[in-house]
């Protein structure tokens, strides 16, 4: 009792540098899927898939090699990077990739609205994290938010869609398996480290699995526009993203981490709109309020 009273009177924590990298992450995997659906309009989304994830496991790698060097790690601990490399990346790419390809953004954007809820319900089923009331709470306020952001759009789940909504569904069972597991690897191991080994483990298995497209490209065919698309996609949100949110859920949790993520569908919509005039419909704004009353209200002690 003593302790539920002291988290409902407690004032709001002060802004951190964490919540401030995830602030920035949401701004960029928001925008990025302008980015993305620009570009797979003009290249198939395999070989998109295939050439952006090449690039920026590469770019890691680099990093990695330049700021902390190649160290060698536990065999249980490499076990547990190939685990979370096939899962958070080479499977989490093809089904986000795909499954955009294969549904709407509206749909795309209201089956993965359910992801902070899968990483919180899963870290706590395995002993990661605590669902703790004010989280619960931001949660119970942002998904909702983000349903009414992306079901004004009107989307349906038909027969047409079926196989891409699919695929959006185990995309958010990806991601938020990733989240959560990031947190087994413990503090030993640097943002930096577990972003790069990650992404190299990952990375064959993304590129196979698009090589048959690349083969088949024609890039006298594409402007400019498509390929700063995929050197834009691969080393911002891919590198840049992934390693602001590794850093982020070894500093506040998983759970905390995985709310910030349902303001990312805010980000896209404006996007849409201020690119592709995607006009915001009412209930759309009302869902922005909604997630971030979410977030401000998971950061109560």
């Amino acid at each position: 009792m003593s302790s539920a009273s002291t988290v409902s009177s407690a004032p709001p924590r002060a802004i951190s540098l964490s919540d401030l990298a995830l602030l920035l992450t949401v701004l960029i995997w928001g925008t990025n899927y302008t980015v993305v659906k620009e570009a797979v309009g003009s290249m198939p989304p395999e070989a998109f898939m295939s050439l952006r994830f090449a690039l920026a496991a590469t770019a890691m790698a680099a990093v990695l090699h330049m700021r902390e060097g190649w160290k060698p790690l536990p065999r249980a601990t490499w076990l547990k990077v190939v685990g979370l490399g096939l899962v958070g990346h080479t499977l989490y790419q093809y089904c986000f990739v795909m499954g955009v390809a294969k549904t709407t953004v509206a749909n795309s954007g209201l089956l993965t609205s359910g992801t902070p809820v899968l990483t919180a319900v899963l870290g706590a089923a395995l002993g990661v994290d605590k669902l703790r009331r004010p989280i619960v709470l931001g949660l119970v306020l942002a998904v909702p938010g983000v349903v009414l952001i992306v079901s004004d759009r009107g989307p349906g789940l038909d027969a047409s869609t079926r196989t891409g909504d699919l695929l959006i569904l185990g995309c958010s069972l990806c991601w938020a398996l990733y989240t959560v597991g990031l947190r087994w690897l413990g503090p030993e191991l640097s943002a930096l480290r577990i972003t790069a080994l990650t992404m190299i483990t990952g990375a064959p298995g993304v590129v196979l699995l698009g090589l048959p497209s690349v083969w088949e490209l024609r890039p006298e065919t594409m402007g400019p526009g498509v390929w700063v698309g995929v050197v834009y996609s691969a080393l911002v949100p891919l590198v840049l993203a992934y390693f602001i949110w590794s850093r982020s859920v070894q500093a506040v949790g998983s759970s905390r981490t995985a709310l910030y993520s349902s303001g990312t569908p805010v980000v896209a919509a404006l996007t849409a709109w201020l690119v592709r005039s995607e006009r915001p419909g009412g209930w759309q704004a009302v869902g922005a309020a909604l997630v971030i009353a979410g977030v401000l209200v998971s950061r109560k002690r």
